[in-house]
């Protein structure tokens, strides 16, 4: 089916979703049944367990009583045909969930009240899109996992290489597949219903309005990529559109917030490039000034001591920027908050903010 449409193994993303159990459905699962070596997954008995405990909080349940109140649930229908069927290409698996409402309901249950229900209703009208998916990996997968918006656009022109496995959540038997292709992946088997867009060339001049405004405008821009005419690309789109945005630097655990959608005239990356230029005439600059721009934006002298030796050894003892697992993670934690404070209307100022850790352990060892 999938060479038929043009798309190999390496490149499906997407899960088939089957909705209703009409006649057209039950053939589609009937045919997928018959593909050799399939695994089917079906605890769509525990998910509703979940759901009836949801619904009466304040009850203990004995075992007994849960299972009569599943079989009451479904009274005269089958659990078979409750709910919606997944099938995933990539793993030749079929699973069974909840329904799209039933399903959010329970699995951002212990969200609440640190989210609301008010909240999490808005956050999944939001649009984020996310630039760069190493560091940006762990961004969209924190994102997914607390539902923190209702649409992930992902843009990455990158394979996954054995040498990105000491941050990126994988194995190696992906390497050689796309980055954005892997993430999306994820988050389909964590939650089928969230939509995920992809971007598999990465961001061009012949997508970047597409990437931005195509099925509604992006309400949050979160950039994480290493192309440094990206990055002002990006932020000046962004700022023409007043959409604010995001970057982890996963150095120092520092985040960077620029509020366009508050501050729609202000400088991008808090106008550390403003010697260079006019905003429209940066990427030129980067032919003879790529380093001197580079160090700018980065705000050299607050890097920590370590990242700073590493930058003067790329190209000599090293070839790319060096990232850890511990602060591409916590950058992701960090990511996800500050969408969540900025989506819901609180009033984080644009500013560079620091969770840095071995200042905190320094300071605490000192006291």
């Amino acid at each position: 089916m999938l060479n038929k449409m043009g798309i190999t193994q390496n490149e499906v993303f997407k899960p088939l979703i089957i909705n209703e159990l009409d006649d057209y459905s039950a053939t589609v699962l009937n045919d997928l049944k018959q593909i050799p070596s399939l695994t089917i997954h079906d605890t769509i008995r525990s998910q509703v367990s979940d759901l009836i405990k949801l619904r009466s909080p304040g009850r203990q349940w004995s075992t007994q009583e849960l299972a009569n109140g599943i079989n009451d649930f479904f009274g005269d229908q089958a659990p078979s045909e409750y709910g919606t069927w997944v099938y995933y290409p990539w793993r030749n698996s079929l699973v069974h969930i909840l329904p799209e409402e039933e399903f959010i309901q329970v699995r951002t249950a212990r969200n609440k009240y640190v989210i609301t229900a008010e909240e999490q209703n808005t956050l999944r009208n939001k649009k984020i899109g996310i630039i760069g998916l190493s560091v940006g990996q762990s961004v969209a997968l924190t994102l997914a996992l607390e539902r923190g918006c209702g649409e992930l656009r992902l843009a990455d022109f990158d394979e996954l290489e054995l040498s990105n496995l000491n941050r990126i959540r994988s194995g190696v038997h992906n390497i050689g597949i796309k980055k954005s292709i892997l993430a999306a992946r994820e988050i389909a088997e964590i939650d089928p219903y969230l939509k995920v867009v992809l971007y598999n060339e990465g961001i061009q001049e012949n997508n970047i309005d597409d990437f931005f405004q195509n099925g509604g405008q992006l309400d949050l821009l979160i950039e994480e990529c290493d192309d440094i005419a990206v990055k002002i690309k990006s932020r000046i789109k962004a700022k023409n559109l007043s959409i604010p945005v995001l970057m982890d630097t996963s150095d120092r655990g520092m985040i960077d917030v620029e509020r366009f959608d508050l501050e729609p005239l202000r400088p991008i990356l808090h106008g550390f490039l403003k010697k260079f230029g006019e905003e429209s005439e940066l990427v030129a600059k980067l032919a003879t000034q790529k380093n001197e721009i580079l160090m700018s934006l980065l705000d050299f002298t607050q890097l920590s001591q370590r990242a700073q030796n590493s930058i003067l050894e790329i190209g000599k003892t090293i070839t790319s920027w060096p990232q850890l697992a511990s602060s591409v993670i916590l950058g992701g934690g960090a990511c996800g908050y500050f969408s969540r404070m900025i989506l819901l209307g609180n009033q984080i100022a644009s500013n560079r903010y620091y969770i840095d850790l071995e200042k905190i352990s320094k300071n605490n060892h000192a006291s």
